[in-house]
């Protein structure tokens, strides 16, 4: 549990039935303009993920549905959060009625070896080389303040992964980069070994992932491999926005308008 901070946070009134789960894994909060965004006509939780196992944060998530929401809610999951909702989803289906997935990371590893190198094209010489130190020095079990350059690096990533972005804070509460290392690695390796579109493969709910035409993961990584193994699935590219659609000038509006109307269906 992070200190001093409510978990899961709520927005807007009973009943609260949707959820949105941030990305990271590692960085608790992200999620903050999407739950306030929503809670204008419905209640929201935004659940803070603290295990450090992906296991754990499968669990934790569908403890935090049972205890607080008006289940069965719909889960919407941003980047590492989409895969997160999907796992519960799958595990869980009758916490889940609908999924909305934005931002996902692609679902098999073929389409992965773009998504660093496509940043580090975006960014400046000193911006590349400042990621690539950051990298090592996270890889560095001597390294010291590795929160701290997590961080760091996820500005950069960020900025790397926008088009056109409105100015905005930092909604992070906590980076951790050992829930990061623990969790990622895991995750990985579900997505090498095949297992999570196995994964998917298993939610009975209708699916639904907007995905932004300049957001580094490849949206044929999301749009491809969940078309072959979901019976109710869509799929929404919007044009001119990067991999945070709330925060997108050009895209920000109908953003919000398409996901608005599927929270209502």
């Amino acid at each position: 549990m992070i200190k001093g901070v409510a978990n899961p946070r709520r927005y807007g009134r009973p009943p609260f039935d949707v959820i949105v789960v941030h990305g990271g894994p590692g960085a608790p909060g992200e999620m903050v303009p999407v739950a306030r965004e929503l809670s204008v006509t419905r209640g929201v939780l935004e659940p803070l993920q603290t295990a450090n196992s992906l296991e754990g944060q499968v669990d934790e998530l569908g403890l935090i549905i049972e205890k607080n929401a008006d289940s069965p809610v719909i889960l919407i999951g941003w980047s590492w959060g989409a895969w997160l909702s999907l796992m519960v989803a799958a595990r869980s289906p009758w916490l889940v009625r609908k999924l909305i997935l934005i931002g996902s990371g692609p679902f098999e590893e073929r389409y992965s070896s773009t998504i660093m190198k496509t940043r580090l094209e975006r960014l400046g010489e000193e911006e590349r080389e400042e990621v690539l130190s950051i990298i090592e020095g996270l890889n560095d079990p001597s390294e010291d303040n590795k929160d701290e350059k997590m961080s760091r690096l996820g500005s950069l990533i960020s900025k790397a992964d926008s088009y056109l972005p409105v100015s905005h804070d930092d909604e992070v509460v906590q980076t951790s980069y050992d829930i990061y290392r623990r969790v990622w690695s895991q995750a990985e390796e579900l997505r090498k070994s095949g297992m999570l579109l196995e994964i998917a493969a298993r939610v009975q709910c209708p699916v639904v992932a907007i995905h932004g035409d300049y957001d580094p993961h490849p949206p044929e990584g999301v749009r491809e491999s969940l078309s072959r193994v979901l019976q109710d699935f869509r799929f929404v590219l919007l044009k001119n926005c990067g991999h945070q659609p709330w925060i997108e000038k050009m895209a920000r509006d109908r953003f919000f308008d398409i996901l608005g109307t599927e929270a209502d269906r």
